[in-house]
């Protein structure tokens, strides 16, 4: 294992460019195994995520190849069983299951792993999956679904949890039900842009889909799904840990490859706050600011303010000179870096579901361990604003899900390096 070793203080100017979503690409790359023919995925992040999902996709029996950034799959000849090994690695995993349930009408998929950030129930994929007429049960920690006998059947399904919409949920019913026969409408759709991506993904295959982006997204079952050469999307909570990093520490730090549309909830809290922003067609410039001011957020599903920053904004807060506080509504548990930034002298404190964070105070580099993928990011940050090292363990968090953080803020002007962790 490694650890990232992050030396506090340096003051960040320059550009970077902002990588492919995540979360856009492991539903797409799910989503090619709709069909037989070769599908071209661009803009694929280089991830550990991305990673495990094309091998999942080669246990599957897809061919593919990727080189530069591009992904190219061949789903010809495939079967329905996902394997365990690679599956309880990456709660995405859970989004083979639409795909596999819509082209082979049967799946076998492991219950997914991830990150521990609290209560991920995939109660409402099996239950839009059902709706649409598939079988489902739980064995020894493996779902079943089984539509093999009538196929699958267009229905009206609401995917809205106690926590709002969600997105995989959103993604798997939509895969399979392209492919259903008659129209199925999801109402509590997730309205992310990663889950209009994946429409736009397969609309460009040949599904009919009306509504994606939205809360209401209707599909209309088609016979078959062709090949596609498709671009990913840019990753929105990448480049609001770069906003975070460039409000905190920078002169003029540049954004290039953004849609500054999908960050726009992060942005207005930034501009509130008086950070320096110019915002262009592709492209997003801030600077720090001094005498910013704190901020109350509470995270929400999309357009609300992302659950996927609430932990980078903990980080921020640490570096306003003023009181801010982040109530946390998608997870309440996600508060793990809480008593990680303490250790490093951060003056806050967890009340229930919100963070309370007194900002201005000297943070000092110290020995912290990243709990998940977001977790890890703000402490990265957090270390930028220290004095002195840094040492933040269990970096395989942050290589889920960011590219090559560490030499995109080298290019910057932070100083880190990687570290062999014994």
């Amino acid at each position: 294992m490694e650890k990232l070793i992050v030396h506090g203080g340096q003051r960040l100017t320059g550009s970077v460019q902002i990588s492919g979503s995540k979360n856009s690409a492991l539903p797409i790359l799910a989503a090619t195994l709709l069909t037989a023919e070769r599908c071209t995925i661009r803009r694929v992040p280089d991830l550990s995520d991305t990673n495990y999902m094309l091998r999942i996709l080669g246990e599957l029996g897809a061919d593919f190849e990727r080189a530069s950034g591009v992904a190219t799959i061949s789903a010809t000849d495939i079967h329905p069983d996902a394997p365990y090994d690679l599956v309880r690695k990456m709660r995405a995993s859970i989004c083979v299951l639409g795909p596999l349930t819509g082209r082979l009408k049967k799946a076998r998929v492991s219950l997914p792993g991830g990150c521990v950030i609290g209560d991920r129930p995939v109660d409402l994929h099996l239950r839009g999956l059902e709706a649409l007429g598939a079988k489902i049960t739980v064995d020894g920690g493996d779902i079943l679904v089984d539509a093999s006998e009538k196929g699958l059947t267009g229905a009206r399904i609401n995917l809205m949890g106690k926590h709002g919409s969600t997105v995989l949920g959103t993604d798997n019913v939509m895969m399979a039900a392209t492919l259903a026969r008659g129209t199925t409408i999801i109402d509590g759709a997730a309205a992310e842009p990663e889950v209009k991506d994946l429409a736009d993904f397969l609309i460009a295959m040949g599904a009919r889909i009306e509504g994606a982006g939205t809360n209401r997204i209707t599909i209309e079952g088609v016979e078959e799904l062709h090949g596609v050469d498709h671009t990913v999307i840019p990753d929105r909570i990448e480049a609001g840990t770069f906003l975070a990093a460039g409000a905190m520490l920078g002169d003029r730090v540049t954004l290039n490859r953004v849609q500054p549309a999908h960050l726009q909830v992060v942005l207005d809290e930034l501009q509130k706050c008086g950070f320096p922003l110019e915002i262009g067609t592709e492209s997003i410039t801030i600077s720090a600011n001094p005498d910013a001011r704190g901020f109350d957020l509470t995270t929400q599903t999309y357009p609300g303010f992302p659950t996927d920053m609430q932990a980078q904004f903990c980080a921020l807060a640490c570096a306003v000179r003023d009181a801010s506080s982040l109530t946390e509504t998608i997870f309440p548990q996600r508060f793990m870096h809480i008593a990680e930034m303490k250790r490093m002298g951060a003056d806050m404190d967890l009340q229930g579901a919100t963070a309370r964070v007194r900002g201005g105070k000297p943070l000092k580099g110290a020995r912290v361990m990243a709990s998940d993928l977001r977790a890890s990011a703000a402490l990265v940050l957090a270390g930028l604003l220290a004095s002195g090292a840094t040492e933040i363990h269990r970096l395989y968090h942050i290589d889920r899900g960011y590219e090559h953080i560490d030499d995109k803020l080298a290019g910057l002007g932070a100083q880190l390096e990687r570290a062999k962790d014994i």
